[in-house]
């Protein structure tokens, strides 16, 4: 089976409790549509249990390209030599705005980790792909965290960048594929902030599944894209 979850945000507890909600197994496939560190408590344990699983297909969203940007600028050792060109203003306020966004729980996770370990979290972090594509069944799935910003019918996936695909949130309402059996599937826009329910949103060929997790009042989702069953915690 396919299985898709987006913006974990360090939920660990609720993530393996959906594994065991799925019955996940080896042979199973999970896609993560981004947005796995920041905001929830456990982020970094989160992405440790993520990285010895060959079945755990991560995608890249704003915040884990924020964190793999200004984590590698924190853990690089500053000498005379190189401060100015390391650490600048802009550096130094990108930080403070990352930690005031969720950041300070991946921080403080991270800290703790030896040298070696955070190396392997930062080479991880960079293998991330910017999208996915899937057949499944009749269908074929465009993974991607915000959607694909700027959208046109002849512009190949490979020519978005990075900001159209996880920056730039679509309206789901609108159609981009003239093929039925054309799907997007996204993360980024928490759908209490679309419909006003913490359940995933069908647009125009268009599912947001960020139900808002790391949120009170939000909820984990997850999608099985051979049954369209979903699955809620």
């Amino acid at each position: 089976m396919y299985y898709v979850m987006s913006d974990l945000h360090g939920e660990y507890e609720k993530y393996l409790r959906m594994l065991d909600l799925i019955q996940f197994s080896e042979s199973d496939l999970l896609f993560i549509l981004g947005d796995v560190v920041d905001r929830g408590p456990k982020p970094v344990t989160l992405l440790r249990d993520m990285m010895p699983r060959p079945n755990v297909f991560p995608i890249m969203g704003n915040h884990d390209f924020i964190a793999l940007y200004l984590l590698e600028k924190l853990v690089t050792d500053i000498t005379d030599k190189n401060f100015g060109s390391q650490l600048d203003v802009n550096d130094i306020q990108d930080i403070m705005d990352w930690i005031g966004d969720g950041g300070d729980t991946t921080v403080a996770e991270f800290q703790k980790l030896n040298h070696e370990e955070r190396r392997q979290i930062l080479e991880y972090l960079s293998e991330f792909p910017l999208y996915e594509t899937l057949d499944v069944g009749e269908k074929t799935f465009i993974l991607a965290h915000a959607g694909l910003g700027n959208f046109r019918p002849d512009k190949k996936l490979s020519e978005y960048s990075p900001e159209e695909l996880f920056f730039i949130r679509d309206d789901p309402d609108i159609r981009l594929f003239e093929d039925d059996s054309i799907y997007l599937i996204t993360g980024h826009t928490p759908t209490p902030l679309i419909s006003g329910k913490a359940e995933i949103y069908h647009g125009a060929n268009h599912l947001c599944i960020d139900c808002g997790a790391c949120f009170q009042s939000g909820r984990l989702a997850c999608l099985c894209l051979d049954t369209m069953q979903e699955f809620y915690i």
